[in-house]
């Protein structure tokens, strides 16, 4: 079973919309949508959910009056300010980190776990889905994500799937380490930029970290062509392989905007169809997926 994780260092660079094209391209294959705390994988893939399941992340403070001695301690040790002179714990200051708990010479305060949100089992048109919704302003994401990842690796043992496409969250903090952990490869989407190329630039530095081979594919490239060579003298330079660019088209956001894929919508150009489909093939059969690429990967230098 293979893994293939296609993040990007900013949102916006179109991740998703290539992810359910490439959803639409595969077979044999799970879908997961790892990016939580903003998912929208599912507005092009309208999954029917037949499993709903809470998921239970942090613990909130609760401080019980009637066994409070009003000492204070908590109050001291209380790093967020979270807890007010009535001795009353807001939620949304408490990071659910227990000190007061801990150091509460009554034991006055409790600690019950929390639903931080809700993750689902799905079948849509293109295969079985994996997604998640985190809730606002909760915590404990890149839990979330290894635990709908693992989820998606069952239902792949179990069924005989052969691929996980993931869908992950941008940056580089926590969900995408719990993203690309132990995957098969990641397929970094950049846009021909200078910011673009420094968040390209992050994505890769992680994954060479965690020893994961990288694919790089450039979308808008004709907006700036000067860029875009540059990035693929960068990549070049540290071994990466381009496996595609793509000019921009607004095809992606009418069919986007349609709730559909890109190869699902009527108006969009054949060659820009047939382009997004050679890059899917390139990426199957690039050695990162086939697990032939070295076991590390070099940082992109002097940028």
């Amino acid at each position: 079973m293979k893994e293939l994780v296609i993040i990007s260092g900013k949102g916006g660079t179109g991740k998703t919309s290539l992810t359910a094209a490439f959803a639409a391209l595969s077979s044999n294959h799970v879908l997961c949508d790892a990016d939580v705390d903003a998912a929208d994988l599912h507005l092009l893939l309208a999954p029917q959910i037949k499993q709903q399941t809470d998921f239970i992340g942090g613990s909130i403070a609760s401080i019980r009056p009637a066994d409070c001695t009003r000492c204070g301690i908590c109050i001291e040790h209380c790093r967020f300010s979270a807890i007010s002179d009535d001795f009353v714990v807001n939620s949304i200051d408490c990071e659910g980190c227990g000190v007061c708990v801990t150091f509460c010479p009554e034991q006055a305060i409790d600690f019950p776990p929390q639903k931080c949100g809700e993750w689902y089992i799905s079948d849509t048109r293109f295969g079985p889905m994996v997604h998640a919704r985190l809730g606002i302003a909760e915590e404990n994401s890149g839990k979330l994500v290894s635990l709908i990842r693992k989820q998606a690796r069952d239902i792949a043992e179990e069924n005989g799937r052969e691929l996980i496409i993931t869908d992950g969250p941008p940056g580089i903090g926590c969900p995408v380490i719990a993203s690309i952990t132990g995957a098969t490869a990641v397929l970094v989407i950049v846009e021909p930029s200078v910011s673009g190329l420094h968040d390209m630039q992050r994505v890769v530095d992680l994954a060479s970290h965690f020893r994961i081979p990288v694919l790089i594919c450039i979308n808008k490239f004709d907006l700036n062509p000067d860029m875009s060579a540059t990035i693929t003298t960068k990549a070049g330079q540290a071994g990466l392989q381009i496996v595609g660019r793509i000019p921009f088209n607004p095809a992606f956001t009418k069919a986007m905007v349609e709730g559909i894929t890109l190869t699902e919508y009527r108006q969009a150009d054949p060659d820009l169809l047939t382009l997004v489909s050679t890059i899917w093939q390139t990426i199957v059969q690039s050695d990162a997926l086939q697990k032939k690429q070295a076991d590390s990967i070099l940082p992109i230098i002097n940028i």
